[in-house]
C-alpha cells in the first residue's frame, strides 16, 4: 500500500463520521447521505494531490461535502426521487429481513416517539430553509464550527455568515414556533 492510499485511509477513518453527519443534515435521509458521503470522499480523493493547504484539512473537506450535498439537492433527479414513494417494495435489510428499529432504554415508548417527532420537525424545518441558510446553521448549531471555519467552508465572509446564521435562526423560531 503506498503511502498517498494511507494518508487517504486515515482522512476517511478521520472524518467520516462527520461527514456523514453533515450529510445527513442537509439531505435528511440516510440513504442520500450515505450516498453523498461517499460521493465526497471520492472527489475528496481525486483531489488530494491538488490540494493546497489554504486551509485545514478538514475544512476543505467540509467544503466538498456541504457543495455535494446541494448540488444533490439542485438536481432534477433527486427532487423527483423525493416525490415518488414505492408502495409494492417495502424496504428490507441487506440479509432479506424487515428492518426494525428498537428504542433505546432511556425512555418510554411515548418519551422515544416524542423526541423522534420533534427531531423530524427540526429537520423538516431546516430543510425547509434556503440553501445558504441552512449550511450555515448545520455547520455552526449541528457540527459546532466557529465562524471563521463556517466562513471558509461556505466561501462567505464572517458578516454575511452571522447576518445568515441570524435571519435562519428567526426563521427556524418561526417555523417551530409551538411545535417544539
Amino acid at each position: 500500500m503506498d503511502e498517498e492510499s494511507v494518508n487517504f485511509d486515515e482522512l476517511v477513518l478521520k472524518h467520516k463520521d462527520k461527514v456523514f453527519n453533515l450529510c445527513y443534515r442537509f439531505m435528511g435521509d440516510h440513504g442520500e447521505a450515505d450516498d453523498c458521503a461517499q460521493e465526497t470522499f471520492v472527489k475528496v480523493y481525486r483531489s488530494l494531490k491538488d490540494f493546497r493547504a489554504e486551509s485545514s484539512v478538514s475544512t476543505w473537506i467540509y467544503r466538498i461535502a456541504v457543495n455535494t450535498c446541494k448540488n444533490r439537492l439542485k438536481s432534477a433527479q433527486y427532487r423527483g426521487s423525493r416525490n415518488m414513494v414505492r408502495l409494492d417494495e417495502p424496504k428490507e435489510t441487506e440479509d432479506g429481513e424487515r428492518a426494525v428499529e428498537v428504542a433505546g432504554r432511556s425512555l418510554s415508548p411515548s418519551g422515544e416517539l416524542d423526541r423522534k417527532e420533534k427531531g423530524e420537525l427540526i429537520q423538516a424545518a431546516i430543510n425547509s430553509l434556503p440553501a445558504d441558510q441552512k449550511s450555515v446553521v448545520v455547520l455552526r448549531d449541528v457540527e459546532g464550527l466557529p465562524y471563521e471555519e463556517i466562513s471558509e467552508v461556505t466561501g462567505y465572509n464572517l458578516g454575511t455568515v452571522k447576518s445568515k446564521l441570524a435571519r435562519a435562526r428567526q426563521e427556524l423560531r418561526e417555523k417551530l414556533k409551538g411545535l417544539v
